[in-house]
């Protein structure tokens, strides 16, 4: 067990791993985590991602949302083919 300090990361609260602790716990920089709480403990999981199919990024793709091209077969503009 180790004791640290919570600290105020913008309007939030962040709290500094020490390397040992996140070694244990197979966690690095960068990664993705949950954060629950249960009873008076707060509890860090790791979330385990996979890999997206081209099929499940397709499908959450928004062309309104992403700035989506139309394909043509045509020229439009001044594209060069």
């Amino acid at each position: 067990m180790t004791d640290t300090f919570l600290k105020y990361q913008g309007n939030s609260l962040g709290v500094r791993l020490p390397a040992a602790v996140a070694r244990a716990a197979g966690l690095r920089a960068d990664q993705r985590v949950r954060v629950s709480v249960e009873g008076e403990r707060v509890v860090i999981e790791r979330v385990q991602e996979t890999p997206l199919t081209l099929e499940q990024r397709l499908a959450r793709f928004n062309p309104d949302r992403h700035g989506g091209q139309a394909l043509v077969s045509e020229r439009v503009g001044a594209e060069r083919w």
